[in-house]
């Protein structure tokens, strides 16, 4: 059987493979374990409106990035109920910016999590909060991954 930790591993392997938007908007998948996960991006001009600023879609994106990894990290498909972002400094051209994904609280179909963003100089970008629901599927089919009833 595996650990906690090689199971969410292996079931982030296995979304990252799939994951062609993220990997297309230059986000990189940093870490994960037991119901966290911590995903990066750099800001690039495609990224910025007229002022050199970020669009807010790709903090939004990238903390949701950090939020599906984290809350399937148990190998269960886990889908997003609802989404929200609070924006408290803006993204700037040429920043690193970090998302850490967190679980608030996980019940039997639903959980609750805790994404923040930072820069490089750990400044505050937003505060995202995600709530979950977990369907009747597991992100990958092998005995050996299967949790525990």
């Amino acid at each position: 059987m595996l650990t906690a930790d090689e199971l969410a591993r292996r079931s982030a392997e296995a979304m990252w493979n799939n994951d062609d938007a993220s990997k297309s908007i230059g986000i990189s998948l940093e870490s994960v374990a037991p119901g966290t996960a911590t995903v990066s991006m750099n800001v690039e001009p495609r990224h910025t409106n007229g002022h050199d600023i970020c669009h807010g879609g790709f903090i939004f994106t990238l903390a949701d990035t950090a939020f599906a990894f984290a809350c399937n990290s148990y190998n269960q498909v886990a889908v997003a109920q609802h989404n929200s972002i609070t924006f408290v400094a803006p993204g700037k051209l040429g920043d690193k910016l970090t998302a850490v994904a967190s679980e608030v609280n996980r019940g039997k179909r639903s959980g609750i999590y805790d994404a923040t963003v930072v820069n490089q100089n750990n400044e505050i970008i937003a505060l995202f909060r995600g709530n979950s629901r977990t369907l009747n599927a597991t992100v990958i089919n092998d005995p050996l991954t299967q949790p525990d009833s």
